[in-house]
């Protein structure tokens, strides 16, 4: 999935593309990937596009008055054409979800693999009247978020760690990847109770997240909408490498699964040596 270092990459990408161009046409061809329906997609036609903003890990093209507001979801992705084929595309059973043509033939397509389909699209007059985007935490990389900030996020939380950096409530755009990397960073459990940190606690974990999602921003930046996805997976240290070795320590780094997913970690870095119970913990991380 897509998480906020890979969705700003991509923001960063289409702004420098897309500024002053005029929308020819808006064509969905995937059923389930419209979720508004006034202003409809037409609206957009003739609109010439201004800056692309990020809302955690939402997407907001500014097109005339209105923006076309995309959330990418777990198998979704934006390609990037300088010349679109002429022949409008059938819909159909393929992964293409929607396409937006710009007056001289360049534009992009939403695409979404798999048979979840998940990837949303909303065209809007304000982008907080998104549901998603009205209900964001905080950006963890704003300037004006700080160490105390996060501690009083903290302070009270019922959950585990790993849950509460999830909860795009709490924060906008960690998902499972990066909260991964976040809390091996900071050498914590994932099972540790986000109210049980102490001061000391605080502080590592907040440099923890701005220098890992920091620096998976700046590997980001520059590259082709393309290359995000290798990018993304050459740069974690842990998530996804169950039975590699820890680059930290050379401990074998293990998985844990829960619901449809799973977390990895580091058990000398993260939990004292102790490996993890590998139950089901979907009641956990909701």
């Amino acid at each position: 999935m897509p998480e906020l270092p890979e969705v700003e990459a991509l923001r960063e990408f289409l702004d420098a593309r897309l500024a002053g161009r005029v929308v020819a046409r808006v064509l969905p061809l995937a059923i389930s990937v419209l979720k508004t329906y006034d202003p409809p997609l037409t609206a957009l036609e003739g609109g010439r596009t201004g800056p692309v903003g990020r809302y955690g890990k939402f997407l907001a093209v500014g097109v005339g008055e209105l923006y076309l507001v995309t959330h990418l979801a777990r198998a979704g992705w934006l390609r990037w054409r300088e010349e679109l084929p002429a022949q409008p595309p059938r819909p159909g059973k393929g992964p293409l979800a929607l396409r937006l043509v710009l007056e001289d033939g360049a534009g992009f397509d939403l695409t979404e693999a798999g048979t979840r389909k998940s990837l949303a699209v909303y065209v809007v007059r304000d982008p907080h009247e998104v549901p998603g985007i009205a209900r964001l935490g905080p950006d963890p990389l704003a300037e004006a978020f700080g160490r105390d900030d996060l501690a009083a996020l903290l302070a009270g939380e019922r959950r585990q760690i790993k849950g509460m950096l999830r909860d795009q409530g709490v924060l906008a755009g960690i998902g499972n990847a990066y909260s991964d990397e976040i809390l091996h960073r900071a050498k914590v459990s994932p099972f540790k109770p986000a109210a049980s940190f102490d001061e000391e606690g605080v502080t590592h974990l907040y440099e923890a997240l701005r220098d890992t999602l920091g620096t998976a921003v700046e590997r980001a930046r520059g590259l082709a909408a393309g290359e995000l996805k290798a990018e993304k997976k050459s740069g974690l240290r842990v998530h996804g490498r169950d039975g590699e070795p820890c680059p930290v320590c050379g401990d074998t780094i293990r998985s844990v699964s829960f619901a449809d997913s799973s977390l990895q970690y580091c058990p000398t870095c993260q939990t004292g040596g102790k490996p993890l119970a590998d139950r089901r913990l979907s009641r956990l991380l909701k």
